[in-house]
Order: C-alpha cells, then sequence, then structure tokens
C-alpha cells in the first residue's frame, strides 16, 4: 500500500501535535516503544526506501507525537535510525544524479521527503520535551541540554515503567547536534531542483530541512558551543546560496533579532560568513536596509539594543557590508532610541578603522573625503542630547587615536572636542573625554623631534626659528625672479643651507637621545654623595631638571642654527660663476631651483608640523584646569583618569600638570579604597591606591634602566621626595606627610633611601636651604609609621638641626623639632581609653637643653616664632616635666626683656648682617655662624626713642609674650593628660581593690562591686573637678602662678594699640591674649570684649585673621560666652581680606555643625558667600550648606529668615544674587510637608509686603518648590487672597505660571483624573482662569491709578496755573491801587 504524503500539509498539521493524525498509531504508554522502535529499524535498516511503508512510518510518528513518554535511550536509537536512513537515500541519491538517471533519482523524492519531515518533528519534539522537563523539574533541575522520559498515565505496567526511566534515564541529545546539522548540509547539497521540479515543493523541502537548524538557534546553551554554531551557520548558508533561501532567511532573522537577545552576534557571524565564504552578500544588504527602514520608539528598550548590537557585531566583522548601506544606516542617527543613535556611533568607528587600514590600494582621495565625512558626523554627534550617545562617541575616537594614520587635522578638532565635553554635566561623559585626552597624548603624531616630549617653550622656539627661515627663503626667491644673478649666488648658498639642514635633523634625533641620557644622568646625582664628583653641582638649587630641559632644548636648536648664518654670509660675498660661463649657468639654475623648491616646501612642511604641534599643547594646557576641578569630583571613574592624565602631562613635559600634580595629593585621604571591576572586566583600584601608584611611578619606583645603579637609583628617589617639599604649603605637606607614612607601613621605603636623606641632612657640605629641611622633613613623616628611623639619629639632629646649622636656618630647626616630636610613638589616643601609650623623657635630657638653648638663642628674625612654637610642642611632647623647663625659659626671656641695664649699639656694619641669614639662599659656613649668633643679638630700634629712657625691646618683648602664650595653650593640654593619667591610676589602684574584694568574699560579690564602682565614679569626679579648678583658679589667677603675671601685661598691651605701635609686637601681645581667654572662663568672660574691638577696628589682616581662629578656640573652651556675641563673628563675612573672610567662614562652619553655637537669624550671611566672586570662598560655603542639610530641619527652619535678609534691608542682595543663592539653598528642601508649610508661609508674606521686588522674590522662591503633593497646590490655592493684587507685575506673574506648569505635569494629578475618570480635576483649570482675571483686574486698577493720578496731577496744575493768575491780578491789583489814589491825590492838588 502506498502512503499518501504532503510535506507542507503535514508540517502545517505538526502546529497541533495533540490532533495529528496517525493512521496506525502506537501509545508507547501501553505498548513496549523498544521493540515497536526495533522492527521499524530493521525495515529501515535492510532498505532505507521501507521508510515510505505506512506501518513503517508510522511507527516513528507515533513514537515522535508520544515522545514525552518514550525513555531517552529508545529516543536517541530513533535519531540514529533517521539520521542512517537519511544518509543512505541521500547517497543513492547523489549517485542516481551523477550518473544522470532522471527515472532513478526521482524515486527518492518521497523518502527524503519523509527523512526530512522526521527529522523537524524530532528537533521539534526534543525541545518541546526539555522544555516540559525544565518547567516540571523546579526543586533539581536537570542538565541544561539533558532530557527525561515522561509518561502520559498513572497506575499500570507503563507508567511504572516510565517513571523509572524518567528517574533513571537522563537523555541529551547535546553531542548528536553537531553530526545531525553536518547530516543536513549534505543534504542541502543535493541539486534539488532536479527532483523538486515545481518551486512551492523545493520551498516546502528546504525549509523543512533548515527549520531544525533554526530550532537549534532558538537555544542559548546550544549557540555557546562553537560546533553547533558552526553548522548552523551552514545550513543557512547553503539554503541561502543554492537553494533560494533567501527571503525566509531574512524574515527568520528579523525574528531572531526581535525576540531572542542571544542571536544578534551569531547572525552577524553567519552574515559574514555567507558574504565571504559563500559569496552572497545580498542578505545582509536586504537586512540592513530593512533594519534601516525600521523606526524606533524611544520607550522601547529591548528591541532597538538587540538590533544595535546586530549592527555593531556585523560593522565589526564586515564594515564594506555596512558601507554600501551607509546612507541609510545614517538615518538612524535621527531615531527617537538612543541605543540605536550609539550602535551607528559604533558603526561609523569601525568603518573609519576599515577605510584607514585597507584604504591604501584605493583611490587615496576618495578614501580620505569618506573619513573626513565620517569624522564630521562622529563630531557632531557630540552634541547628541542622550549622554550614552556622547559617551559612546568619545569611547569610539578613543579607539581610533589606536590607529597607525594619525589624521592630523582631525585629531586637532577631536582635541577641541574633548576639551569642551569635560564640562558636561554627565559624569560618564567627562570620564570618557578625560580618557581621549590621555589616549590622545599617548598618540600624538610630534615625537619626531625632540624625543617626543611635548614642552611648549620648545615648540615656540623651534616655529619661531623655521618661520623667520621660511620668510627668508621666500624673499630671496623673489629676488631671484628680478636679479638672476644675485638669485644664482643664492642657490649656491641655499644648497649648502639645505645640508646644513640635513645634518641638523640628523643630529635632532642623536640629540634626543642624549638628551634622555643627560636627563637620567641630572635625576640620578643628588646634590650630597660623599664623592668628589659632586662637588660640581654645588651651586644648583633643588636640581630640577624638568625646568632646565627646556632651555637645553632651545639651545641645542639655536645652536643648530649658527652655522646656516655663517653659511649665508658667505655665499653672499662669494665670488660670481655666472659671469665665467653663460652656457653652464642655466643648467646649474635648473638644478639649483629645484633644490631651493624642495628646501622650501620642506620648511613649509616643518612649519605646519609645529604650528599643529603649539595648537595641540596649548588645547591640552587650556584642559588642565578643568581637570584639577575633576579631582574633587564625587564620581571614582573621572578622578582616577583626571589622575592618570596628570600622570601622562607630566610624563610629556607640560609645565601646567606640576599644578595638578601638587594638587591630586590631597585624595591621599579619599576614604574609598576598594577595587572593583570595570565594564570590560578590569580590576579598578581605589581612588588612594590609583594615587599612591601614579606618585610611585613618577618619583619613587627605580626606573627601569639597566644602565642606571643602584646608587643612583636611591639618590633619585631621596631627591624626588625632598622635592616634594620645596614652596608647599602646609596643606601639600599634611597630605604629603600621610603618603610617606602609608608608603612606609607598607614597605615601600628601601633603607637605602633613608639613609641617602640622613646623609643629606648631616652633611658638612653647604647644601641649598629647602635641600636640608626637605630631608628632614621627610624623616619626620617617615617617623609616624616606624619610629626606628629617628632613635638612632637623635644625636645627629641636635647636631645640626639645632646646631650650627639650625642657628643659621631656624626654619631647619622648626622642622628637627617637628621630628624630634615623633620621638614620643605618635601613638593616637583611642577614645574611652585611659591608656597612654606616648613615650617621655627625663628632663636631664639633652634634648631639653638644646631647645632650651634654641629658644633663648638671641634672634632678630621672624623665623623665630615658628622655631619657638615647635620647640615648645617639642617639649611639651617628649618632656616628663615640661612645666618645669617652661618656667625657667620664661623667666629667663622676661629678664632678656625687661633687663634695663643693657645699653643697646646699634652701628651701621651690623645691620646689613642682621638681615642677612634671611637672605640667604645657601647655609652659612660652620666658621661664620658665630658671628652670625652675634649680629643677632643686635636689638631692633626701641619704641619712643631717645625720648623715654623706661623703654624695652619691642621684639624682644613679642618674644616673651608669644612664649608665654604658647605655653598657657600647652599647659592646658598637659593638665588633660595628667588628669587621664591620674584616672588611670585611680582605675588601677579600684581594680586591683576590686579583685581582692571579690577573692575574699566570693559569695557576695555584687554588692561590693557595686560599692566600688560609685567609689571609682565618685573618684573620677573628684580629679576632674580638682583639674578643672587647677586651670581655672591657678594658672591665671594664682599666688604662685608665673603664667598670673603676664595676663594684665596682655590686657593693658592690647588695649593701648596708640602706646604699643609696633606690629610684632601687637601681633604676638593679641595672639597670646587669645591663647590667655581658652584657659579660664572667669578671665575670657571679663576680657573677650577686648578682643571683638581689636576684630572690629585693626587695620592688620593678619591679626584679624588670628583674632577668627582663636574666637573659634574659645567657642570651643567657653561657648556660652562667644554665642551672646556671634553677631560680631559673622562681620568677619564682609571683610575686605580674602583670608579673613575665609578664615571666618571655616571657623563659622565648625562651630554651626558641630553645635558650638546656635544660629539667630545671621544664616543669610552665610548664604551670601554662595555666590562670592571668589571660587574657594564660594566653594566653602556650598559644602557648609550641604553638611547643614543633613541636620534635622535646620535649612527649613532658618529658610524664612534667609529670604528676609537677603531680600529686604540693609543686607539685601541684587535681584540676580538672590536668584542663585535660593535656587541653590531650595535644591535641600525635599520632604514634602516641608515644602507645604513653605508654601503658606511665603503666601501669607505677600500680604505684609509692599515693595513690587520682594513681590517678586518670594513669587520667585515659591516657583523653586516642586509641587509635589496635592496640599502644596491647596495651600497655594487658599492663599490666593494674600497675592491677588500683585498679580498685575509681570514677573510675579510668570512664576505663578511656572508653578501651574509643575502643577499639571505632577502625579497627583494624573492619580486624581484616573480616580474619576467622567470627572477630572478642574482645579487648576479654575485657578488658573482666577489667576487670569486678576491679572486683567490688576492691570485696570493699575490704569486707573494711572488715570486718577494723572487727573489729579493735571488739576493740581490748573490749580497752581489759577493760583498763580490770580496771584499776578492780586499783586497788578496792589501795585495800581497806590497809582490811583496818587492820582487822586494830584488831581485834588
Amino acid at each position: 500500500m502506498a502512503i499518501t504524503f504532503e510535506l507542507q500539509e503535514e508540517i502545517q498539521a505538526l502546529q497541533e501535535n495533540e490532533n495529528y493524525d496517525i493512521l496506525h498509531e502506537h501509545n508507547p504508554e501501553e505498548e513496549d516503544p523498544e521493540r515497536l522502535l526495533e522492527a521499524a529499524v530493521e525495515a529501515v535498516a535492510e532498505s532505507s526506501d521501507a521508510i515510505t511503508d505506512p506501518e513503517v512510518f508510522d511507527v516513528y510518528r507515533s513514537l515522535l507525537k508520544h515522545s514525552k513518554a518514550v525513555p531517552g535511550p529508545i529516543m536517541s536509537k530513533l535519531l540514529d535510525s533517521i539520521s542512517s536512513g537519511l544518509q543512505a537515500e541521500l547517497e543513492a541519491t547523489m549517485r542516481e544524479i551523477d550518473q544522470g538517471d532522471q527515472q532513478g533519482y526521482m524515486l527518492h523524492k518521497l523518502p527524503l521527503e519523509l527523512y526530512g519531515f522526521l527529522l523537524h518533528w524530532f528537533v521539534s519534539a526534543v525541545e518541546k520535551v526539555k522544555q516540559s522537563d525544565d518547567d516540571d523539574a523546579i526543586s533539581a533541575p536537570p542538565p541544561p541540554k539533558a532530557r527525561r522520559g515522561r509518561g502520559g498515565k498513572a497506575g499500570g505496567k507503563a507508567a511504572s515503567r516510565t517513571a523509572s526511566n524518567r528517574v533513571s534515564d537522563t537523555w541529551t541529545w547535546n553531542d548528536q547536534i553537531p553530526p545531525t546539522l553536518a547530516l543536513i548540509s549534505k543534504v542541502l547539497r543535493l541539486q534539488t531542483q532536479r527532483i523538486w521540479t515545481t518551486t512551492a515543493e523545493r520551498e516546502a523541502f528546504i525549509t523543512c530541512m533548515t527549520r531544525p537548524a533554526y530550532h537549534v538557534a532558538e537555544s542559548e546553551q546550544y549557540m555557546k558551543s562553537n560546533n553547533i554554531k558552526l553548522g548552523v551557520y551552514k545550513i543557512i548558508c547553503l539554503a541561502v546560496k543554492h537553494h533560494g533561501h533567501s527571503l525566509a532567511a531574512q524574515i527568520t532573522i528579523m525574528q531572531f533579532l526581535q525576540f531572542y537577545e542571544h542571536l544578534p552576534e551569531p547572525m552577524a557571524e553567519c552574515l559574514t560568513v555567507l558574504a565571504k565564504e559563500f559569496d552572497h552578500a545580498q542578505l545582509g544588504d536586504e537586512l540592513l536596509r530593512e533594519i534601516a527602514a525600521k523606526s524606533f520608539n524611544a520607550q522601547d528598550q529591548k528591541g532597538p539594543r538587540v538590533f544595535a548590537r546586530f549592527l555593531v557585531k556585523f560593522a565589526e566583522l564586515a564594515p564594506r557590508s555596512i558601507l554600501k548601506q551607509l546612507s541609510l544606516l545614517l538615518e538612524q542617527l535621527d531615531s527617537e532610541s538612543y541605543p540605536m543613535r550609539v550602535a551607528v556611533v559604533e558603526v561609523i568607528g569601525y568603518l573609519i578603522t576599515e577605510l584607514a587600514t585597507t584604504g591604501v590600494d584605493e583611490e587615496q582621495r576618495q578614501v580620505q573625503k569618506q573619513i573626513n565625512g565620517l569624522y564630521d558626523l562622529l563630531l557632531e554627534r557630540i552634541m547628541d542630547l542622550a549622554s550614552y550617545v556622547r559617551a559612546k562617541v568619545l569611547q569610539v575616537l578613543c579607539k581610533l587615536c589606536e590607529l597607525k594614520v594619525k589624521f592630523p587635522k582631525q585629531r586637532l578638532a577631536i582635541t577641541r572636542v574633548a576639551v569642551s565635553a569635560l564640562s558636561d554635566k554627565v559624569s560618564t561623559v567627562r570620564k570618557g573625554a578625560a580618557a581621549l585626552l590621555v589616549r590622545l597624548l599617548l598618540t600624538h603624531p610630534y615625537g619626531l623631534m625632540h624625543g617626543g616630549f611635548l614642552e611648549m617653550a620648545v615648540f615656540e622656539t623651534e616655529y619661531l626659528t623655521v618661520k623667520e627661515e621660511l620668510a627668508k627663503f621666500e624673499d630671496r626667491m623673489g629676488k631671484a625672479v628680478e636679479r638672476n644673478e644675485d638669485g644664482d649666488e643664492e642657490d649656491d648658498g641655499e644648497d649648502d643651507e639645505g645640508e646644513g639642514d640635513g645634518q641638523e635633523g640628523a643630529n635632532e634625533g642623536g640629540s634626543s637621545k642624549k638628551k634622555k641620557r643627560s636627563k637620567a644622568k641630572s635625576d640620578n646625582q643628588m646634590d650630597v654623595d660623599g664623592e668628589d664628583e659632586d662637588n660640581g653641582e654645588q651651586d644648583e638649587e633643588g636640581g630640577d631638571t624638568e625646568e632646565d630641559e627646556p632651555s637645553m632644548s632651545v639651545d641645542g636648536d639655536n645652536d643648530g642654527g649658527t652655522p646656516k648664518k655663517k653659511l649665508k654670509k658667505r655665499s653672499k660675498f662669494g665670488p660670481r660663476k655666472s659671469q665665467l660661463d653663460v652656457a653652464a649657468l642655466s643648467s646649474e639654475q635648473e638644478a639649483l631651483a629645484a633644490l631651493e623648491g624642495d628646501k622650501i616646501l620642506q620648511l613649509r612642511l616643518r612649519k605646519k608640523y609645529y604650528a599643529e604641534a603649539l595648537n595641540f599643547i596649548r588645547q591640552i594646557e587650556d584642559a588642565m584646569n578643568i581637570m584639577g576641578e575633576l579631582l574633587g569630583s564625587t564620581h571614582k571613574g573621572e578622578v582616577q583618569e583626571a589622575i592618570e592624565f596628570f600622570r601622562v602631562s607630566h610624563e610629556y613635559h607640560f609645565e601646567s600638570a606640576k599644578i595638578g600634580i601638587k594638587k591630586m595629593i590631597h585624595l591621599i585621604w579619599t576614604k574609598d579604597n576598594s577595587t572593583s571591576t570595570s565594564e570590560d572586566g578590569k580590576e579598578v583600584k581605589g581612588i588612594r591606591s590609583r594615587l599612591l601608584d601614579c606618585y610611585r611611578s613618577l618619583y619613587f619606583d627605580p626606573l627601569p634602566d639597566n644602565s642606571i645603579s643602584a646608587k643612583e637609583q636611591v639618590n633619585r628617589i631621596a631627591k624626588n621626595m625632598i622635592e616634594q617639599t620645596y614652596d608647599a604649603t602646609l596643606a601639600e605637606l599634611t597630605s604629603l606627610e600621610e603618603m610617606m607614612r602609608i608608603m612606609m607601613d607598607e614597605g615601600q621605603v628601601h633603607p637605602d633611601i633613608i639613609s641617602k636623606l640622613w646623609q643629606v641632612y648631616s652633611t658638612s657640605k653647604h647644601l641649598p636651604k629647602p635641600q636640608r629641611r626637605g630631608a628632614i622633613i621627610i624623616l619626620g613623616m617617615l617617623a609616624l609609621a616606624k619610629r626606628s628611623v629617628l632613635t638612632d639619629r637623635v644625636e645627629t639632629m641636635l647636631k645640626v638641626g639645632l646646631g650650627q646649622f639650625g642657628k643659621a636656618d631656624l626654619t631647619l630647626s622648626r622642622y628637627t623639632c617637628v621630628a624630634l616630636q615623633r620621638l614620643n610613638g605618635s601613638a593616637k589616643k583611642v577614645k574611652g581609653s585611659l591608656l597612654d601609650k606616648t613615650l617621655r623623657f627625663e628632663m636631664e635630657n639633652p634634648i631639653f637643653s638644646k631647645l632650651q638653648t634654641a629658644i633663648g638663642m638671641p634672634c632678630r628674625s621672624k623665623d623665630w616664632f615658628g622655631l619657638a612654637e615647635q620647640a615648645i610642642n617639642t617639649i611639651y611632647a617628649l618632656g616628663e616635666h615640661p612645666d618645669v623647663l617652661c618656667n625657667d625659659i620664661i623667666k629667663k626671656l622676661t629678664i632678656r626683656a625687661f633687663n634695663r641695664d643693657r645699653k643697646p649699639k646699634v652701628d651701621a656694619e651690623s645691620q646689613p648682617a642682621e638681615k642677612d641669614p634671611d637672605a640667604m639662599d645657601e647655609d652659612n659656613p660652620p666658621e661664620a655662624t658665630q658671628g652670625s649668633d652675634d649680629t643677632a643679638t643686635v636689638p631692633a630700634s626701641t619704641q619712643g626713642g631717645d625720648k623715654e629712657t623706661d623703654v624695652g625691646d619691642a621684639f624682644e618683648l613679642s618674644q616673651l609674650l608669644f612664649v608665654v602664650g604658647h605655653v598657657a595653650i600647652k599647659q592646658i593640654v598637659f593638665l588633660e593628660l595628667v588628669e587621664r593619667e591620674w584616672k588611670r591610676q585611680k582605675d588601677e589602684k579600684q581594680a586591683a581593690e576590686k579583685q581582692a574584694a571579690s577573692n575574699n568574699s566570693g559569695h557576695q560579690p555584687s554588692k561590693d562591686g557595686e560599692d566600688l564602682d560609685q567609689v571609682a565614679g565618685n573618684a573620677e569626679d573628684e580629679i576632674g573637678e580638682r583639674i578643672a579648678g587647677v586651670r581655672e583658679t591657678e594658672l591665671l589667677y594664682g599666688e604662685h602662678s608665673l603664667l598670673a603675671v603676664y595676663g594684665p601685661m596682655l590686657v593693658h598691651i592690647c588695649g593701648s594699640p596708640h602706646k604699643f605701635k609696633n606690629r610684632t609686637l601687637r601681633a604676638a601681645a593679641t595672639l597670646s591674649f587669645s591663647k590667655f581667654l581658652c584657659v579660664s572662663s572667669q578671665f575670657c568672660d571679663q576680657h573677650h570684649r577686648l578682643l571683638f574691638k581689636i576684630l572690629e577696628t585693626s587695620r592688620d589682616a593678619n591679626i584679624r585673621s588670628n583674632i577668627v581662629i582663636a574666637l573659634g578656640d574659645v567657642a570651643v573652651s567657653f561657648s556660652n560666652i562667644i554665642d551672646e556675641n556671634s553677631n560680631e563673628l559673622y562681620k568677619g563675612l564682609s571683610d575686605k581680606d580674602l583670608v579673613v573672610k575665609k578664615n571666618t567662614l571655616m571657623v563659622l562652619t565648625h562651630l554651626i555643625l558641630n553645635g558650638m553655637i546656635k544660629v539667630k537669624g545671621q544664616l543669610g550671611e552665610m548664604a551670601k558667600c554662595l555666590e562670592d566672586p571668589e571660587p574657594r570662598i564660594a566653594d566653602l560655603a556650598k559644602l557648609f550648606f550641604k553638611e547643614l542639610s543633613t541636620k534635622e530641619n535646620a535649612i527649613y527652619n532658618n529658610l524664612p529668615d534667609v529670604i528676609s535678609h537677603l531680600s529686604t534691608g540693609e543686607h539685601a542682595v541684587e535681584e540676580e544674587v538672590f536668584q542663585s543663592t535660593l535656587k541653590y539653598i531650595f535644591t535641600f528642601i525635599e520632604k514634602e510637608k516641608q515644602a507645604e508649610n513653605i508654601v503658606e508661609k511665603l503666601c501669607q508674606r505677600f500680604r505684609l509686603s509692599e515693595e513690587p521686588r520682594q513681590w517678586r522674590d518670594i513669587a520667585f522662591c515659591l516657583s523653586l518648590l516642586p509641587f509635589k503633593s496635592e496640599r502644596s497646590v491647596k495651600k497655594l490655592i487658599e492663599g490666593l487672597q494674600f497675592y491677588r493684587d500683585k498679580l498685575h507685575e509681570e514677573q510675579v506673574f510668570e512664576r505663578f505660571q511656572e508653578i501651574l506648569a509643575k502643577a499639571n505635569s505632577c502625579e497627583y494629578v494624573q492619580a486624581r483624573s484616573n480616580k474619576s475618570k467622567d470627572k477630572p480635576d478642574s482645579d487648576l483649570d479654575e485657578f488658573e482662569k482666577i489667576l487670569e482675571e486678576h491679572r486683567a483686574q490688576g492691570e485696570e486698577d493699575q490704569a486707573l491709578e494711572k488715570r486718577v493720578g494723572k487727573k489729579k496731577a493735571a488739576a493740581a496744575r490748573k490749580r497752581a496755573a489759577a493760583g498763580t493768575a490770580t496771584r499776578k491780578t492780586r499783586s497788578r491789583k496792589a501795585a495800581a491801587a497806590p497809582i490811583e489814589d496818587n492820582d487822586d491825590d494830584q488831581y485834588e492838588d
């Protein structure tokens, strides 16, 4: 019985598997599937044509229909049977086709269709079974490529058997997929047009054979296997290439891209294989055209991303295919969906790469034109609204920088774009711009000369040189046209010059190498090396080679230019060969003219080279300031890119990079030190780790050059460490100290470097002062981590820093004292702990005698004050009884200051020597040190001159008062240490007693323990009260207190500026007076008003600045006293001096944020600083408000006062300043309840305001609120009565329009409209109409008032005119009346 089979109909019937009708259907759940399959397999094995037997075919179909009930091994045998049958049938068909037996191979049509149908059904059945197993096995999911047999009925032998199979048999066809796909590929190599003569039949068969490949591609797990993936590609390519499957493949691939996120890249690879290996690019072109014609919605996220990934991958693999359809794809740059725009940007990058690398053999001009157009498209997208697109543009440009072809013109445009993108609002764009600038620097095309460094001075000099040389050539060329004879002479000279230039070009390469070697040598040498060869370098200060190199390069270029001038001069006065042989002249002129033309072309190219390089260098220099700002960013990525930028620019010798390198050292305090992983899988270090890596690579790591010895490496690192201290501010030194401590903790400082630093510090040679200072500064920093750095060298420090060199350089002595303080161990106090781990020395130690000598040393330099401060700090840090030594110091200074018997001798010769120590750049010779001490003992001019005899030396009195004040403040700290020590001893004693008590009476520990705790608490209170009593009553008021003597003296000097006019004396007295105020609340209460008076009246900015800082310390000690006078402290915010203003702002920030003073309406003065012209002041103010916003309702509570302060009265600011200030402050109003209350308060303010300026300010503040809640809008509407008569003011009405726009877009309106769709919310519409009505009414009232005013004015003018006329009439009458009387009298006469 022949089988009737229509392939297309059967495939469609498979859409509903359960309803598929089989004539001889077998149920595997009722029959043994293995037995069923064996008979069919035997039949097919005997002859592959047996598949046409309906019973055999129906066995296969039955097993596939009920595949869920078939065990795994049987499914595997089923696949093997189908595959072997198809293989046999295929081979037979191919043999007969080769033999040309049409009747023979047409007989194979039906078996091939049957096998293809079964294979198609098998793949879909396997996938369905796999999916159902995955869904069912949630608790214990099977392997992703495995399937378990599954029974359909419960009960019976078949059900139990299938259940056991489901448990025991785990089957996967993952290993059989590649051979199955390979078999399908063989089938597709058939000449199907011979067997299936109609198109419909042929397409049905091809669809049947390709469908398994598409089924496999839908599984992400399968497509991870390279063999499976290549098998799928081959099937699709063969079907498209040989069987007209192109349209069906196009439709299927588009569906894949829409529904499967794992297929964009594989489909792009498949199309690439089709185009390159099968020479069929039409399918890719059609797909690109279809994608280009699609429109993507901005809200659709999934679809555009998948298509974007496809385009990017296809552009990477087959850029030429993309290039053909580029005009259509560029329309996606206007797509609403930003992922598509991002993809097109990336595609453009791949196209530029392709054209730049493979466009050499083609027409160069056309390729260059295409590249220019693509670059223009890229640079235009930097203005895209989506930050993702802008960031992708920068990433693509970054990759393009790696091309071998540099495109100088485009690079300059890219640099401009990158610099402008540094100011973008989005951090990812700024980060990309910084990374792009780094890449531009690393790949710059200006490395042919000058060793690749980009020193502006060198390039400017070279540019001017080439420009002058070119101008001379062009000038002489013009003369040569007029005078052939002179032209011949110049040709000879230019020929020589061309040779000279060639030599110069050859020398430049050698000079750059020499320059590198000389740089390495100069870097590795130290001014102190302990060898004779370094004696020649003693006159150099700092040895900063980076500043010397530009001049070296310029000098080298000038030297290269010198022979040229001589050549020109010689050729000008040389013999005229043109007079000798006219025939030879023409040929010689032609040759020389050609050489001249080449030389001019070469000079023009060099000029262009230097001009472009200078343009690039200047653009990078312009980016330095913005990069410096990025160092303070809160985003980790852009901070790290900024660090890398400054590192690279410093290596390329940019002068401005040094500022950034110094600025970035403050990042050492960044808390973020955790590593993370970037998008591309690279490890990203924390900011602090990145900073340390940067500094190590620049300064502290040995150079990889093997030619440099270990000793030179140590010299270089020690020299770099010392140079970090040159011209460093206190903040920079503090950050450097933390960096050195971390490096020392991590063991990154070699002992040889420490030995070298000690050698620099202790050498007897005469070094630049900053170098010796830097050595002890670095050693002191390293000692923070490891005290042993100093312990063995104390004698050296006393001999050098507090010896002869210290006397000649007081700053050296000061830093030596700082280093000595590290000897106490620098143990940090643990909060709440009574332990004190610091080490102290006996007072007989030579350290203290040296310190006393240093303080008592006669000196006229102001550097003495810094030395004295640190010396006293050292005494209190190291001494067991520092107060005893300080008593002796104060007494000796007092005797010296008030010694009346001394007669000062001032001679003219000693005066210059007195200033000499401060003006010196090098240490004094040891033999001259004593002389300098002698000259320092000469006192300055006394106050009052010769008129008064009872006058002391002002400078010596200043020294005394300074020491007294500093001893007072250090004595307070020492008393706290004493208190802690007493408490510790008492605590140990109580613990021992408690332990003993518990041992003696173990049965009653609790009650005795509570009693002992109570006693211990009382004892600690007694100790605290005792120390407080000493501080309060004894230090400044005790009968035996030395400091008590100087309190009245300080009050008298500070309160009598007309008597004590010496600036140094007044500064020292004021500073000490401020410190005395911190000691005793009694003294502070009595005299603090004097300090405020000095703050108000002093003309010395330094004194005012010190007082502001001191008031902060006084407020910490006695907050109640300062809180009462806090208004005086706020006056410093309006001080003309920048330092005073900055210090005032910092002190107030500290006091307010720590709750030491209360804000009483003065926050408006702080708000004024937000718009200060000085960026540092504005940044500090912003930081203050940002921190204040973290306090509970702090800004909300003070907001009304701020608005009043800035809007009205004598403190009011300009309207623009008011708006920008309040705009920043309102960003901290985030709670809806706060916003509602502010709306109500501001509306009520309209009632009390009369000035239009106040109306505008209030309306502006209202417009800054978010109006997110219904209650906010309700409160605004309820307050209409307060502002309806102000709406005629144009700006006020505009602000309310802005508020309405916010409210209309608010979520609450949408929520209400959703609740009642039939009755939409109309409150806002009515409110808007009411506002319009009141505005119109207000305008009418205003117009009426103006008319009434005009009429009143006219009436007043009329009345005035009438009155004037009446007065004139009366005056005329009055004047005429006496005349009549006179006439009458005359008449009577």
